[in-house]
């Protein structure tokens, strides 16, 4: 069984240095990347295109990326989408609240581009189980 050539990602950064960043990363891997500044873009662009993954900041003016987690886990269009959270922050406390609202994996800045594609491959494998 072939899978299609890319999957559809959401990137949900206000820094345009990190987005640049994760957006290379990714396109690298087979990923077709839609970039939202914030998280009030991402809810324009949710309700009209279903992704295969979502990757999103924490620490973002206004929604944050843990008010994001909690919509996109309410919604039923996205409940089940796969979703990486990167942030600055890795206390513990940051980290075990990321995961219980619903996020798949935690990613730490600064990060290789090389562990932001393992850890999609995985949260999407995983999510198809």
């Amino acid at each position: 069984m072939t899978e299609p050539a890319s999957k559809r990602v959401l990137i949900v950064e206000d820094s345009a240095t990190m987005r640049s960043f994760v957006t290379a990363a990714l396109e690298g891997g087979q990923f077709d990347v839609t970039q939202a500044k914030n998280g009030f873009e991402a809810l324009k662009i949710l309700p009209r295109v279903v992704f295969d993954l979502i990757v999103t900041d924490i620490n973002m003016p206004d929604i944050n990326g843990l008010e994001l987690v909690r919509f996109i886990r309410e919604s039923e269009r996205h409940a089940h989408t796969p979703l990486i959270l990167i942030s600055t922050d890795n206390r513990p406390a940051d980290v075990e609240r990321g995961m219980r609202l619903g996020a798949d994996a935690y990613l730490t800045k600064p990060f290789a581009p090389e562990a932001l594609l393992e850890v999609a491959s995985r949260v999407i494998e995983a999510r198809k189980q």
